[in-house]
């Protein structure tokens, strides 16, 4: 047999380092896809645990609440330093930090409407010039208030009659990218950016004073557990008539006890002058909503879950049933 030539033996090196070549380019994707896929399954049973975590802090929170409903079924208040408070809860390989805080006082976009029957949903006037009355107190100008609140009230009631100043079909279709209204009670504040005449820069500005509770009855704030800086609240009840000053003021002046009754905080010094109207009983002692936020660190994950609970666990009275989680929503807002 004759020995290969020199050019046969170099096509047969060259062929050798073209499949170690290939063989490596290989190997080295399924390490990297092996990598991926152990990280992957790593993230979910993180995630898995953080939530497992959550649920129990859930129990915990309700447990609390629970006890603070029962102390006073007539008044919630801020005794005891519960409310915004952040409470450590030390977990095996992390950390987690959950935090309570009254989600009555906020301006509940659903309270636009009244729900006559299921379904049926039509607008209250009155919480409309309240909610154009909030915009104004926070700077937003006068005629874009009562535009927004129109607006809003009309996405959210159940007919497609376009009120003064509001928007029905019509508007959203004529739009460069088109869409319909809800029609619906909203679920999320993040809708409301979707309603005419809602910038960027007016959603920022309203969405710490707003919120969406899944009930569409009047607002009822909490007066034993507002803050001074919340005044403007207080202000957009009685439309024109309450300064924020003077609802700062009187939020200022709370007994260490609270205010016992609605009567007692309309006569408080700052507000005694002011006829409540139908604004009366909007000035409540005791609050049905209440939102845990928790947030739970494993390591390098870092899991958030925000909890509506209903203080009065479906029931019309709080204390007659215990309280539960009725809406959960997992990671940061908007």
């Amino acid at each position: 047999m004759r020995p290969p030539a020199r050019g046969e033996r170099g096509a047969a090196l060259l062929g050798v380092l073209l499949l170690v070549a290939v063989m490596a380019v290989i190997a080295a994707t399924a390490l990297d896809r092996l990598t991926l896929a152990t990280r992957i399954a790593g993230s979910a049973a993180t995630i898995d645990q953080g939530r497992a975590y959550s649920f129990a802090a859930e129990q915990i929170a309700l447990r609390r609440v629970a006890d603070l409903v029962g102390r006073d079924p007539s008044r919630l208040t801020l005794a005891g330093g519960w409310l915004g408070r952040e409470f450590v809860l030390p977990l095996p390989g992390g950390e987690g930090r959950a935090r309570l805080t009254d989600a009555n006082n906020c301006f509940n976009l659903n309270a636009l409407v009244v729900e006559a029957a299921p379904g049926r949903l039509s607008q209250r006037a009155g919480a409309v010039a309240q909610f154009a009355e909030l915009m104004t107190l926070l700077g937003i100008d006068p005629g874009q208030a009562k535009a927004i609140a129109a607006a809003t009230a009309d996405w959210i009631d159940s007919d497609s009659n376009e009120g003064p100043l509001g928007a029905e079909d019509g508007v959203y279709r004529s739009m460069q990218a088109s869409y319909l209204p809800g029609n619906r009670k909203m679920a999320d504040i993040s809708e409301l950016r979707a309603v005419r005449g809602v910038t960027p820069k007016i959603y920022a500005r309203l969405k710490p004073w707003i919120c969406v509770l899944p009930v569409a009855d009047p607002i009822r704030l909490n007066v034993n557990t507002l803050a001074p800086e919340q005044a403007p609240l207080v202000a957009m009840l009685r439309p024109g008539e309450i300064g924020v000053a003077n609802a700062r003021a009187a939020l200022a002046a709370r007994p260490a006890d609270g205010y016992g009754s609605s009567v007692r905080f309309w006569k408080a010094g700052p507000l005694a002058g002011i006829d409540p109207g139908d604004a009366a009983e909007q000035a409540g002692m005791t609050s049905r909503w209440l939102t845990l936020t928790t947030n739970v660190t494993m390591g390098d994950g870092f899991l958030t879950s925000v909890s509506l609970i209903d203080a009065n666990g479906g029931a019309p009275a709080a204390g007659t049933a215990p309280p539960s989680i009725v809406r959960r929503d997992w990671g940061e807002g908007d």
